[in-house]
């Protein structure tokens, strides 16, 4: 780092995104992007929008939160789209963090909170997750700080239900719960419904994952009029033209195509299924997983000589080197035929430790 760098920076450790090589082509198992292409009507909204890119976008993506709110059945007015649900996440931490009220989420997790956290200079409290990687509501009542939860969380793949996640925002009506929910369309329950009830409830989403647009970078946030407008504050104050053009017309295209989505998420929890089943069928274990993810480890290989041995094959999966979770590996949902491949080079790899 240079000699001009801020103090407050110098103990940040920047996320680490899955890794993108160019040196040769890999089956792409490590960052949970979508096996499926957009649909065709997010391509046709892109094309047209990129006609007009001499113009700045609409600052309010007044037409976006219309799709967004009638997909979900909420008013506009309490939608905020923006660049991919990241930024979202990162205005909560802005808005709703501070000194004097601390974030809290789990020690297993997405590992951008801790990095909002400390790039704000917030302080951050993590609750461990029980033995088995699930989540305990009561360990959130009166949590004292805004609280961050993937739900389902990344990387475990496991999800709570629509009345567990209630419980953690009724008990904690004096801050914000964040509900993050990127992987929320592969079989969990949303909590969107919830924000009409608790105004302290904000809920995140993305088109990433179950609408295949993770290279659009477009998500967006749900929650009660007054935390949108105290988001959009943030927004305004850093970047009003935060979402471009060509990524708000993918998205109302992709939104306005329910069959494509719907196919798309129907045929990945059905190659879930045959993988969780393949790869328990050669001693895995195996977390249940609600994403388009699973979170897996076998007894006769380390988590970290697996990742190796795969990525030796071909096949990049992503290996977490944090102890807790060190003899996982995260392994995205690809096609049929990729996590084929996977299950034949996993059963060679297992073949030639015996």
């Amino acid at each position: 780092m240079s000699r001009y760098l801020s103090p407050r920076l110098a103990s940040l450790v920047p996320y680490t995104p899955g890794e993108q090589p160019r040196e040769r082509r890999y089956i792409k198992l490590n960052t949970n992007e979508s096996p499926f292409p957009p649909s065709p009507r997010a391509l046709a909204g892109a094309r047209e929008a990129a006609a007009r890119a001499e113009l700045y976008p609409d600052p309010t993506m007044k037409a976006l939160r219309e799709a967004i709110a009638g997909t979900l059945g909420v008013a506009p007015e309490c939608v905020l789209p923006t660049n991919g649900s990241d930024e979202i996440l990162s205005y909560a931490f802005c808005a709703f963090c501070d000194k004097e009220t601390p974030a809290v989420f789990p020690d297993v997790t997405y590992g951008f909170y801790s990095v909002f956290a400390t790039l704000y200079g917030v302080p951050y409290r993590t609750v461990p997750l029980k033995e088995d990687l699930t989540l305990d509501p009561r360990d959130y009542a009166a949590a004292g700080g805004t609280v961050f939860i993937a739900n389902p969380n990344a990387p475990t793949g496991l999800a709570l239900s629509l009345r567990e996640v209630e419980e953690i925002v009724r008990s904690n009506r004096e801050n914000v719960v964040v509900i993050d929910e990127a992987y929320v369309d592969f079989g969990a329950e949303s909590a969107v419904s919830l924000t009409k009830k608790y105004e302290n409830l904000l809920v995140t989403q993305t088109f990433s994952k179950s609408r295949s647009m993770a290279g659009a970078r477009l998500g967006f946030g749900v929650a009660s009029p007054a935390l949108i407008r105290d988001l959009d504050t943030v927004k305004y104050s850093q970047n009003p033209y935060n979402v471009n053009a060509m990524s708000a017309a993918m998205g109302i295209g992709a939104l306005a195509d329910a069959e494509t989505f719907a196919a798309n998420c129907r045929a990945i929890i059905k190659t879930r299924a045959y993988t969780a089943g393949a790869l328990g069928g050669l001693g895995f274990e195996v977390i249940p997983s609600l994403t388009n993810f699973l979170f897996v480890r076998h007894p006769s290989i380390s988590g970290a000589d697996l990742y190796t041995a795969l990525r030796e094959r071909g096949i990049l999966v992503r290996h977490f080197t944090s102890p807790r979770i060190a003899d996982y590996n995260r392994i995205t949902v690809g096609s049929q035929e990729e996590m084929e491949a996977l299950v034949a080079a996993a059963e060679a790899i297992l073949e030639e430790t015996k």
